[in-house]
């Protein structure tokens, strides 16, 4: 007698209702699958008609769920929006995200440009890249982070009138990440090879860019609620920020407030690597000042190779160590 003929009846009946549970499991997990695609689709197309209106047209082309069975996925093949009463207007190339299901509060996006841009007072812009990634941690209230990652990114402007478009920049990577830390909002973001285009700084040269740096916005919590229109009020901490070509390199760190007035008060640092050839860079960007320039970097470099420095400005009175610097006007 084989060892298949000695099974107990009850272990057949136990294998076929675990069959029929597992059938059953996947039948219902289909059918949330499905009935929550159709959901999600439902509410995307309703926000865009509830947009739409009182000059208001708002766009997602050819929305689509898909993705079953193991992730969620929403795709549209353009998104567009324009208000005619605030003059503002953008569009963007195609949207793919997606989230796994192991993985259902950490979506990520693939956006495709270029991202045309209007608004009052702005120049018309026409931003585009080769790959441009998006990505957050969902939580409750606010994300638990927001992150960009972008190649080959470059923006020039889009002028209605048939004239000729300016060059702007160009970066070989980008990227950004926020998050919420307390009450507060932290920023840390990079650029690799960023070249500005001498027609967008009135024919003033720049070498080639590397860039890094980490902040802090105070109350930035908040500030994102009631989103206020000016800087007054505001404070931001400079963890770092870091500017470097070549061996030239320059590192800011320090708080930075404006006060309800519209002055600024800051106590920076500055710190230079190699100073003179930060001073050749900065005698290219600005010729009208390259002797000054010149001479007072010469009496730096006396410091040594990586000197520092404090910047401090006072109700908007700036100066560099015993150097006084001038004013700084309010800002809005």
């Amino acid at each position: 007698m084989t060892s298949s003929d000695e099974r107990p009846p009850n272990f057949r009946r136990r294998l076929f209702w675990l069959g029929a549970f597992i059938v059953v499991l996947f039948g219902l997990y289909s059918a949330g699958w499905f009935y929550l695609a159709d959901k999600v689709k439902s509410a995307a197309a309703k926000a865009v008609t509830e947009l739409n209106g009182n000059g208001i047209e708002a766009d997602c082309a050819n929305l689509t769920v898909s993705g079953y069975p193991s992730s969620f996925a929403i795709s549209c093949d353009s998104l567009a929006y324009q208000d005619d009463t605030r003059n503002v207007a953008a569009s963007l190339g195609s949207l793919n995200a997606v989230t796994h299901i192991t993985q259902i509060l950490s979506p990520g996006a693939d956006l495709r440009g270029p991202l045309r841009t209007s608004a009052p007072g702005m120049t018309p812009l026409w931003i585009d890249w080769d790959n441009l990634r998006a990505n957050l941690k969902l939580s409750w209230p606010l994300p638990r982070r927001v992150s960009l990652e972008a190649e080959g990114l470059s923006a020039q402007t889009d002028p209605a009138d048939g004239t000729d478009p300016v060059e702007l920049f160009s970066a070989g990577t980008a990227a950004g990440q926020l998050r919420p830390n307390g009450q507060d909002i932290d920023y840390a973001g990079s650029f690799t090879d960023l070249e500005i285009d001498s027609g967008a700084i009135d024919g003033r040269v720049l070498p080639p860019l590397d860039g890094s740096g980490d902040v802090t916005l105070k109350n930035g919590v908040a500030l994102i609620k009631t989103q206020p229109k000016s800087l007054r009020g505001q404070a931001v901490d400079i963890g770092k920020l870091d500017l470097s070509s070549g061996t030239a390199r320059v590192t800011v760190s320090g708080p930075v407030s404006v006060g309800a007035d519209g002055l600024i008060d800051a106590d920076l640092m500055i710190r230079l690597s190699d100073p003179k050839a930060v001073a050749a860079i900065l005698g290219t960007a600005i010729p009208e000042q390259k002797s000054q320039i010149k001479t007072g970097f010469a009496g730096l470099a006396l410091l040594g190779n990586e000197p520092s420095m404090p910047l401090k400005i006072v109700k908007g009175k700036a100066s560099l160590g015993f150097i006084p610097l001038g004013r700084i006007k309010p800002v809005d």
